[in-house]
């Protein structure tokens, strides 16, 4: 998967903070306390330093993502549930759906519509595919991402161990970073 799972260079101090291997987790996972001093103290500038935000919501968006790519759901919810942009649903659905709240999660997703990380992550999943980098089926509807069925292929792995974890987990770390990279960009004004 290399190439469509890299992290952009974002700087500091996103570069010690964002680790994709944790973007894969499928439910809560375990919060990583020796960070939580480090994201209390984070203010949406200090994401961007040098650039001047634009878009106050997608840059509280990059601070719930932090927050949810640690493992502290909590407080990432806190964040995204009062920002009430595309971006900050589908931040809001991604946090419910890993806490296990899967009709939760569908209903932020339902309030999301369809957001332009969709189409890349169409795309970027069926090139996986193609390159024989991802097992099994895609969320994919009519070739378009479809966010309710990926909340049921999570589901049917967490809860009832069918389907195909390796890929709901690529599908969950491609996801995390294309909504993150959106949200960060748009913060700057940059695309």
């Amino acid at each position: 998967m290399a190439g469509l799972t890299t992290v952009p260079s974002y700087g500091e101090p996103l570069a010690s903070l964002v680790m994709l291997d944790e973007a894969e987790t499928l439910d809560g996972g375990i919060s990583r306390e020796p960070f939580r001093e480090q994201l209390e103290a984070l203010m949406p500038g200090d994401l961007f330093p040098g650039a001047t935000i634009v878009d106050p919501d997608s840059a509280r968006c990059c601070i719930s993502a932090i927050w949810l790519l640690h493992h502290f759901l909590d407080e990432s919810h806190q964040v995204s549930q009062d920002i009430s942009t595309s971006s900050g649903s589908y931040w809001h659905a991604i946090m419910h759906r890993r806490e296990g709240d899967y009709s939760n999660a569908k209903y932020w997703f339902r309030r999301v519509a369809d957001h332009p990380v969709y189409e890349r992550l169409a795309s970027s999943s069926q090139q996986l595919l193609e390159q024989d980098q991802l097992p099994g089926l895609l969320p994919l509807a009519g070739g378009r991402w479809d966010p309710f069925m990926f909340v049921d292929m999570c589901e049917d792995v967490v809860l009832h161990d069918k389907g195909n974890r390796i890929t709901c987990q690529s599908l969950s770390r491609l996801e995390w970073m294309l909504l993150f990279d959106n949200c960060y960009h748009s913060a700057i004004g940059s695309r």
